[in-house]
């Protein structure tokens, strides 16, 4: 049995100078740190040369015989398809999937999911692969073989882990991590409350709009996006110098740019809770990630977070306490001879009542 987990990302700055169409004009730029919210991939090997799938969250299960013959594009679980259409493993494999939080939320966690799979699928064969190589390779995965208009950021976030400073230009992504001392990193996390709006969404439709955008010439989304990235540097430099009040004052001025990127990106909902965090003592926020629903990002000093939690509770925003992550994608468990039957995951067959429950039974 192999365990591997993956976190998730908040991103602070500069979100969407990470996509190719940007940056192959301009140099982007984004900071983002990973949480200890965590994507799990649970691998067992079968005594055939089946594969199957089960995503915990997407309520999915599928069994394939002949992984060229599952098209791309058309499954709920392409992602690990994917990935094991390009490992090609010698034998069957089990496969389990597991998130710590939904899909659709602005955390980065369809990246997280791949370079989680082809973590695991990469220690399973016993191939080296660098940190850089995963996000890339995930990267490919995702806008390459399936498709997505998506950025490096959050493939690159879950395979380093930690505060990072990504900077994405035409010759590649240079990592730089922020050394923070660790008073100063605390006092940084300890102002930061993450709020769910109420509603998961598919970031692809925008991302897809602004990737378009951005290639006509003297398109305005890639002037408010180099605003993006001038604000990313400005809050890199307050962050190392310790100006943790300018960094809030930062997030605020950054979502009001964001949301002239796209209208999709905010709604009546968003703005609404965004207006009465501010009103309770909240100095910034934004969304987490390209926009739509997902997560509210509110920075806060702590002496006003009980007045902003008791705002956002009165209009159902649901608090996710967390704490930041500096591991990134990681094995936790590797014991070939534990459950070695190589039955493990066909001992359950999954099936769906007309409610939309779903039960399992023995096989």
């Amino acid at each position: 049995m192999l365990i591997v987990r993956t976190p998730v990302r908040v991103s602070f700055a500069g979100g969407g100078t990470d996509l190719p169409a940007y940056y192959a004009q301009r140099d982007g730029i984004v900071i983002s740190t990973t949480i200890n919210k965590y994507f799990y991939t649970i691998l067992t090997e079968r005594d055939d040369d089946t594969v199957q799938i089960i995503s915990a969250d997407l309520q999915e299960m599928t069994t394939v015989d002949r992984l060229d013959e599952v098209p791309a594009g058309n499954n709920e679980l392409d992602i690990p398809l994917q990935v094991l259409r390009e490992f090609r493993p010698r034998r069957g494999l089990n496969l389990f999937l597991a998130s710590e939080v939904p899909p659709g939320t602005g955390l980065g966690s369809s990246a997280s999911v791949c370079v989680n799979v082809i973590k695991a699928l990469s220690t399973h064969l016993d191939l080296s692969i660098s940190r850089g190589e995963l996000a890339e390779r995930a990267f490919r995965v995702a806008s390459g073989s399936l498709g997505k208009p998506v950025g490096k950021q959050d493939e690159y976030a879950a395979a380093f882990g930690g505060l990072n400073v990504f900077r994405f230009t035409r010759d590649g992504v240079t990592v730089e991590p922020v050394h923070l001392e660790l008073e100063l990193l605390r006092a940084f996390e300890e102002r930061l409350l993450l709020f769910f709006t109420g509603s998961a969404r598919n970031s692809e439709a925008i991302l897809r709009e602004m990737d378009g955008a951005m290639r006509e010439p003297g398109a305005a989304v890639v002037r408010r996006s180099t605003e993006l990235a001038v604000i990313a540097e400005k809050f890199r430099t307050a962050l190392v110098r310790g100006d943790l009040e300018l960094c809030g004052r930062l997030l605020h001025e950054e979502w009001q740019v964001k949301k002239q990127l796209s209208p999709g990106i905010s709604s009546s909902r968003i703005d609404q809770l965004y207006v009465d965090a501010r009103a309770a003592g909240a100095i910034g926020g934004k969304i987490t990630g390209a926009g739509g629903g997902g997560f509210l990002l509110i920075d806060c000093p702590r002496e006003r977070q009980d007045s902003v939690r008791t705002a956002l509770r009165a209009a159902s925003g649901r608090e996710m306490t967390f704490a930041f992550d500096d591991q990134g994608a990681k094995v936790v468990y590797n014991d070939p001879f534990f459950d070695a039957s190589g039955r493990g995951g066909s001992l359950w067959r999954f099936m769906r009542f007309g409610d939309g429950a779903w039960s399992r039974s023995e096989a």
